[in-house]
C-alpha cells in the first residue's frame, strides 16, 4: 500500500502531471504497473481521507506554532514510530515546520497504513506528502524537502 502511496506522490502528485486524472483510469493503469488490487484500493482511500484533512485545516484556519503542549504517544503509535522517528517529528516541531495540527496528520496518515514496518525514511515521505497537501504548508514543504535532499548531499568523506 505504501508503495502505490509513494508511486501516485511522485508520479502524479508531486510533479502536479494529470491534475484530473479519472479514478478507474488510475486503478487499471496502477494494477497494470503491477500494484495488487487491494493495495490500490487502500491507497487511494488514504489520501481521500488526507485531502479531508485539507478541508478541515481549511475551516479551522489552524496556524498556531506557540503551543507547549507534549505528545504521549500510545502503545500502537510507539510500535508503529520508533524512537528515532518520534524524535524526528519532536524536531520537527521544534525548528518550527510542524505545528500540532500538521504533527496529528502526520501521525494519524502513518497510522493508517496498512504495512507491517515502517522505518524513518518512509515517515520522512510521508511529512513530505501531507506537508504538500496542506494549504500554507509550502514553506514548510520547503524546507522538510530542502532538509532531506541537503543532508544526502552534504555527506562529509
Amino acid at each position: 500500500m505504501f508503495d502505490v502511496i509513494i508511486y501516485l506522490f511522485e508520479t502524479y502528485i508531486c510533479s502536479r502531471v494529470g491534475n484530473m486524472v479519472d479514478e478507474n483510469k488510475l486503478k487499471d493503469h496502477l494494477k497494470n504497473v503491477g500494484f495488487y488490487s487491494e493495495d490500490v484500493y487502500n491507497a487511494l482511500r488514504w489520501l481521500e481521507q488526507l485531502s479531508l484533512y485539507q478541508k478541515k485545516f481549511i475551516a479551522s484556519n489552524l496556524t498556531n506554532h506557540n503551543s507547549l503542549s507534549m505528545r504521549i504517544y500510545v502503545e500502537e503509535e510507539k510500535k508503529r514510530l520508533d524512537t528515532e522517528s518520534r524524535g524526528f517529528l519532536l524536531f520537527l516541531e521544534q525548528i518550527k515546520i510542524l505545528n500540532l495540527e500538521t504533527r496529528e496528520m502526520i501521525i494519524d496518515r502513518v497510522m493508517a497504513l496498512d504495512i507491517h514496518e515502517f522505518k524513518l525514511e518512509d515517515l520522512k515521505w510521508l511529512i513530505l506528502m501531507v506537508l504538500f497537501n496542506v494549504p500554507g504548508c509550502e514553506n514548510a514543504y520547503q524546507q522538510v524537502e530542502q532538509l532531506l535532499f541537503d543532508s544526502t548531499s552534504s555527506i562529509i568523506h
